[in-house]
């Protein structure tokens, strides 16, 4: 629904484009038929067809161009948040007033065929460099004001630069189906290429990894709470950190799994939403003397330990029990270890 409805907007706006040139042009041939000859009907009528035929042309040809430029101009608008509008706009205002300082002078002294092509140029290149640095120097120009960017306009509308390991992961997938991931999700046109390098590996055990990131980026892509933009990049190099210069630029959230990731990009003041730490926080919790009943599945790394493991995936290693395997029993914790991948319980048999 969503892409005809972009579809007929476009279409409207080329017709709409076409019929003013169709309008000027054919308006514009009645002129030049009368005022350059015999006003016959003939000539009259011929002027302005060739005139409209032409306005046809370059009406669809300046339309096209036209809704590509404005469907472009609302894409990157949607991407971006309140704030970096905000900011980017004060920085063009500001380039035009230095821009108006500068070219008054010149208009003053030099021939208006001098003058006005040298006044533009000023305009346009002081104009988009106001643009750039006020857009990439947003937060620090925030924070001379004494204002937080990310507080600012934000709105109900997140934007999330996703990461490889989400995809492959999978359960990015299950959090935005329930609405705790919603918004946009910017996936860098590195992560596709990662993804499909991956899938293409000689390695079964990698291809399927790729494979399963592949499919659910297409279910990301169905899913009509979120909008999923392709974000094109070259000479991106490395893709870490270019998801990091995006999530900066874009004033966005990384997502990732990537426990190396997370900390570069908490390193430079960029929001992380980390996959793992979210299902750490959700695990049951658990305490020196709580009792625990688990299914012991595999002997452990030291003599006499069986590891078995709670619904939510956490490992636990009891003590003195490698010969009770396959068996459930009741265990108590004894002590927990905490790694950046999740956490470890030790346990002993319950007496």
């Amino acid at each position: 629904m969503t892409e005809r409805s972009g579809r007929s907007g476009t279409s409207r706006m080329v017709d709409v484009v076409r019929l003013i040139f169709i309008a000027l042009l054919a308006t514009a041939g009645f002129e030049i038929a009368i005022r350059t000859g015999e006003s016959t009907t003939y000539r009259v009528l011929l002027g302005a067809f060739l005139g409209a035929a032409v306005g046809f042309v370059l009406g669809g040809i300046f339309g096209r161009l036209t809704a590509s430029t404005v469907t472009g101009i609302e894409k990157e608008l949607r991407r971006r948040s309140a704030a970096d509008i905000a900011m980017g706009v004060a920085g063009v205002l500001v380039a035009f007033a230095i821009s108006f300082l500068i070219t008054m002078p010149i208009l003053l002294t030099l021939p208006p065929i001098a003058s006005w092509p040298v006044t533009i140029f000023v305009y346009l290149v002081l104009g988009w460099l106001g643009y750039r640095v006020a857009s990439t120097r947003q937060e620090d120009l925030y924070a001379l004001m004494g204002l937080k960017p990310r507080t600012i306009g934000r709105g109900s509308v997140d934007v999330n630069v996703i990461d490889t390991s989400v995809l492959i992961d999978g359960r990015i997938v299950d959090l935005a189906a329930t609405g705790f991931l919603e918004g946009t999700f910017l996936i860098h046109n590195g992560v596709l290429a990662e993804l499909q390098r991956i899938a293409d590996s000689s390695d079964a055990g990698r291809r399927g990894r790729g494979r399963r990131g592949l499919d659910n980026l297409a279910r990301l892509r169905k899913d009509s709470r979120i909008d999923v933009a392709l974000i094109e990049e070259e000479g991106y190099g490395d893709v870490d950190a270019a998801l990091v210069r995006l999530a900066r630029e874009r004033g966005a959230t990384l997502v990732t799994a990537d426990v190396n990731l997370a900390k570069v990009a908490e390193a430079v003041s960029v929001p992380v939403r980390s996959i793992n730490a979210l299902a750490a926080a959700l695990r049951q919790p658990v305490a020196p003397g709580d009792q625990l009943r688990v299914r012991l599945v595999k002997e452990g790394r030291e003599h006499g330990q069986a590891v078995g493991y709670l619904e939510d995936g956490t490992m636990v290693v009891v003590e003195e029990a490698s010969d009770m395997m396959g068996s459930d029993v009741t265990v108590e914790v004894t002590n927990m270890l905490q790694t950046p991948s999740g956490r470890m319980v030790f346990a002993s048999l319950r007496a």
